[in-house]
């Protein structure tokens, strides 16, 4: 059975982790994209659920309080808190509703393909699909008033379309997406260069679908139909990081979504993602985190 909301998004509940799908008919707008405050539209999600969704979501808070479990972190959230969740991320909202005050962007990357022959345009923004920084951060009035008058102005074609918002919409996005990717790549000193070619990217889309079958570069690179050299010259020139790098960190997610989430053991997990005994997980878990898996529930519970 589906529940569906104001918004158009639809909950599987036969499913243990709820997938909440954007609908553009349902939100009474032509576009897969919208964009209001929580004073006109409250968010769709649930309270003390975990979930996921098929669509990118932005937040700036204006008022916060309480916190959420996202891709394996618990985050607190404060006034000044903006949050960047990409589709598909497990999340688990522990927050009192009236107590949240925020300005959302919520789109498909669909949307974005519609208008850029870039398949790689949103593995390229340093925020999206990586885990070696937070997706979230804080950003003082003065930082965010460009970006939030772009939603402005979205809105306001959203809701009184004429023969070219479309094409308003999509400029309005383009610039919103870009002016946010400088602030974040000047926010953690991050590389900001051309790219070379598209191996970087490709290679991070890659590890976002096979990350629970395949953990080695090397399987990577074959798929590329490119050397392992070749693949960690390209991820280093863009990230300042290595192949291996990225390949664990995004496996370490993986790891800490299915502690937190999936009910299933350190035995079942480490056989689902392909370690050969439990024992190794372990000894990855505490290489990457300075935690054992023990230490690491225990934070997440009590918030420390």
């Amino acid at each position: 059975m589906n529940r569906k909301d104001t918004y158009g998004i639809y909950n599987n509940t036969a499913e243990h982790i709820s997938l909440l799908k954007y609908s553009k008919s349902s939100c009474g707008v032509d576009f897969l994209l919208n964009t209001a405050e929580s004073t006109e539209k409250r968010g769709w999600f649930d309270t003390d659920k975990r979930y996921k969704t098929d669509f990118f979501e932005f937040y700036f808070f204006h008022k916060a309080e309480g916190h959420l479990f996202l891709a394996g972190e618990r985050i607190e959230l404060h006034p000044g808190t903006v949050l960047i969740i990409s589709p598909f991320q497990l999340q688990e909202w522990h927050v009192d509703l009236d107590k949240l005050n925020y300005t959302f962007l919520v789109f498909q990357e669909e949307f974005v393909n519609n208008f850029l022959s870039d398949k790689y345009f949103m593995y390229r923004l340093l925020y999206c699909y990586q885990h070696d920084y937070p997706p979230y951060f804080n950003m003082d009035g003065k930082d965010a008033a460009p970006l939030l008058d772009l939603l402005r102005r979205m809105k306001k074609e959203l809701h009184a379309p004429v023969a070219d918002s479309y094409h308003m919409i999509v400029a309005y996005l383009y610039q919103f997406l870009l002016l946010l990717n400088r602030h974040y790549a000047q926010l953690f000193n991050l590389p900001f260069t051309l790219p070379l070619n598209n191996y970087a990217y490709q290679y991070k889309q890659l590890l976002e679908k096979n990350i629970c079958t395949t953990n080695r570069v090397a399987d990577y690179a074959t798929m590329m139909g490119i050397s392992r050299v070749s693949l960690n010259k390209a991820v280093m020139r863009e990230f300042g990081l290595s192949a291996v790098h990225l390949l664990k960190q995004r496996l370490l997610q993986e790891v800490k979504n299915d502690l937190l989430f999936s009910g299933l053991s350190v035995k079942e997990i480490a056989f689902r993602l392909h370690f050969s005994e439990p024992n190794h997980l372990m000894r990855f878990f505490k290489q990457m985190t300075g935690q054992t898996i023990s230490g690491f529930l225990s934070e997440m519970e009590q918030g420390n």
